[in-house]
């Protein structure tokens, strides 16, 4: 399937509407049970970096932003300056914590996995797939699909602390 066929699918516009220049897609949000467990999983186990975090005691939640950042990415430090450049990144993760819901049994969240469904997944791309995997079991991180179930072997499907799915695949052609 080539690009352009791809554009000819139904309700695809035929152009771009020149209102939408500079639009960017921003960042994606998911409610977490436990800041802390959330935030271990998605600094330490697949690299993103806190690039914020909102509080809000009166409305009882709190907003982390994470994305994972070149090495040398500077993040703002002035607060104003900071939510602008947040703003015009794409990638961008929001994690929203409830407060009070780390201390609930069992699941508080649906994962969109299971009936009704409805969301599904984010993805992180990575250079070398295996190695990522290999890092995953050492880390025993669980797994909805490991690279050697089902036919598709170039995808793997992590779960973080909510059940939510993270799907891994190669960014490289090496794979």
């Amino acid at each position: 399937m080539t690009l352009r066929s791809i554009q000819n699918q139904p309700g695809v516009a035929a152009q771009r509407a020149p209102e939408t220049a500079g639009f960017v897609f921003n960042h994606t949000m998911l409610r977490v049970k436990d800041s802390t467990a959330s935030l271990d999983f998605y600094t330490r186990v697949l690299g993103f970096r806190l690039i914020d975090r909102r509080d809000f005691p009166e409305a009882g939640f709190s907003l982390y932003f994470l994305a994972i950042l070149p090495e040398d990415a500077s993040v703002p430090e002035d607060d104003a300056q900071r939510r602008v450049w947040i703003a015009g990144i794409p990638g961008v993760l929001e994690l929203t914590h409830n407060h009070g819901t780390e201390k609930r049994e069992g699941p508080v969240y649906h994962d969109g996995n299971s009936d009704p469904r409805g969301f599904g997944h984010i993805c992180v791309s990575v250079p070398d797939l295996q190695a990522a995997c290999a890092r995953f079991d050492a880390l025993q991180v669980p797994y909805q699909k490991r690279l050697s179930d089902g036919r598709m072997k170039n995808i793997a499907f992590i779960k973080d602390p909510d059940g939510y799915w993270v799907e891994i695949i190669s960014n490289s052609v090496r794979e």
